[in-house]
């Protein structure tokens, strides 16, 4: 409903060990709530206007809801989060026992997420430190829970930081839609590039360089899409011995599932899959398939299956 809700508070588990610094992200990291809750990492919710309605993902919309929405052609909408939100959850992690923050957001040429941290962090009673991943989705949300790991193995804040940049600097994204029309009509993808991925009739792969939007590649069939991202892990693999992996979908849960089992088949990596976040769903529309990928030492496996 209308009006800001944040729910995103720094879970803090019973008798955790108390964390000098705290990380939160936002929504469109697209984690399950039991990761970001498992690793404490906070996380304030974009919004979604559907037909004049305002929900708040991961709350009160998820990506079942918003596909229902854009097949019944409703007029979807997506803002971020208020100043007021994240200040409400760094005073939150302040209360827990924060001496710091470091908060890590959605690519700025994106979104304007990263600039309303900033704005708050500027009231916060603790310090922030305010990162810019320049990338979207687990490419987003993997730096998070890589920097809540060093958070809760003691590093600085600074450190914190550092692990939070360079896996998000890390990050290869890959994604397959039906169309470029809802990225093209939201700004994130420019009319010549929308023209360039959808001409002779063939379907775009497209990919996050420099924090944009950008078509990568063009392929004939939604299958040959598929066997582009198991040939993009296989490479990542190939770069870097410590890989870790996620397939998004968005309304195509086998879809998802059947990609990340190839992926797992190609590389010997289990694979997070999990809904892409609502907002960004909105913005690329029904029939997403995506892979994502990030350089990570310190990573746990998480296993097909995962949400």
């Amino acid at each position: 409903m209308a009006g800001d809700r944040t729910d995103g508070a720094v879970p803090a588990a019973a008798g955790a060990a108390l964390r000098r610094v705290l990380v939160v992200t936002d929504s469109t990291a697209s984690l399950p709530a039991g990761l970001a809750a498992e690793h404490r990492v906070g996380v304030v919710p974009l919004q979604v206007g559907i037909d004049g309605e305002t929900f708040h993902e991961g709350l009160d919309l998820d990506s079942a809801a918003l596909v229902a929405a854009l097949d019944r052609h409703a007029v979807v909408t997506t803002s971020q989060p208020s100043v007021g939100a994240f200040l409400e959850v760094y005073r939150a992690a302040a209360a827990a026992g924060a001496e710091r923050i470091v908060s890590v957001h959605l690519s700025g040429e994106l979104s304007g997420t990263v600039r309303a941290a900033a704005l708050a962090a500027a009231d916060s009673p603790v310090p922030v430190e305010v990162v810019d991943s320049r990338t979207v989705a687990t490419g987003l949300g993997f730096a998070a829970l890589a920097a809540a790991r060093s958070a809760a193995a003691g590093a600085p804040a600074d450190e914190v930081v550092r692990v939070a940049e360079r896996v998000a600097e890390s990050t290869r994204a890959l994604f397959v839609v039906d169309s470029l029309d809802h990225l093209r009509r939201g700004g994130r993808l420019s009319a010549a590039a929308a023209a360039i991925g959808t001409a002779l009739g063939l379907r775009p792969v497209l990919g996050v360089r420099d924090g944009r939007i950008e078509v990568v590649q063009k392929v004939r069939s939604r299958g040959a899409g598929a066997d582009r991202l198991v040939a993009a892990a296989e490479a990542a693999l190939d770069a870097s011995p410590h890989v870790r992996f996620a397939v998004h979908h968005l309304g195509d849960d086998a879809a998802a599932r059947g990609c990340a089992r190839r992926v797992e088949d190609a590389t010997g990596r289990s694979v997070l899959v999990s809904p892409v976040s609502a907002v960004l769903g909105a913005h690329v529309g029904p029939g997403l398939l995506a892979l994502v990928s990030v350089d990570d030492p310190g990573a746990v496996d998480v296993g097909v299956g995962e949400q």
